[in-house]
């Protein structure tokens, strides 16, 4: 999935699988000391690898944070089937039931569409004041500008 430039188009790269698996390996080791972090996706039918739903603290320094957010990496055979929106509610509902947070945020490259939606269908708001320049993307990389949604 982190090799399949479809899915990664709104990532700074594609992932070596040496960096797959150690990309893994640190949120296998912050799942089991937080008690949430980068869950498996699978759906009901099989039980096979449908992606990631993310539920973290906001990795970096930005007018927002400390903020909770989730997020969500499917492989494309799983686009447009809701799974993204499912999962998502779901890390919402855990966050605000086990954790005590009452705000989620969410974000994304200003350009992803698909990603925005679900935002929008997750019931998030999005206020162009909360906009800003990701500080881990260099000055005038296309990804750099980044919105944010947040939870009602």
């Amino acid at each position: 999935m982190n090799a399949d430039a479809r899915v990664m188009e709104f990532f700074p790269n594609v992932y070596t699988r040496a960096e797959a698996d150690e990309t893994a390996g640190r949120i296998r080791e912050r799942l089991e000391t937080n008690g949430f972090g980068w869950w498996i996706a699978e759906t009901k039918d099989d039980a096979g690898f449908a992606g990631v739903i993310a539920l973290q603290m906001v990795p970096f320094e930005a007018a927002f944070t400390p903020a909770l957010e989730v997020g969500w990496r499917l492989p494309v055979a799983y686009w447009g089937k809701g799974l993204a929106t499912e999962g998502a509610t779901a890390a919402i509902a855990f966050a605000r039931e086990h954790l005590g947070h009452d705000e989620i945020v969410a974000m994304t490259a200003e350009i992803n569409l698909r990603s925005r939606r679900v935002m929008e269908r997750l019931g998030m708001t999005h206020d162009a004041a909360d906009d800003f320049d990701h500080p881990r993307l260099a000055e005038g990389h296309r990804l750099r500008r980044h919105v944010l949604y947040r939870t009602p």
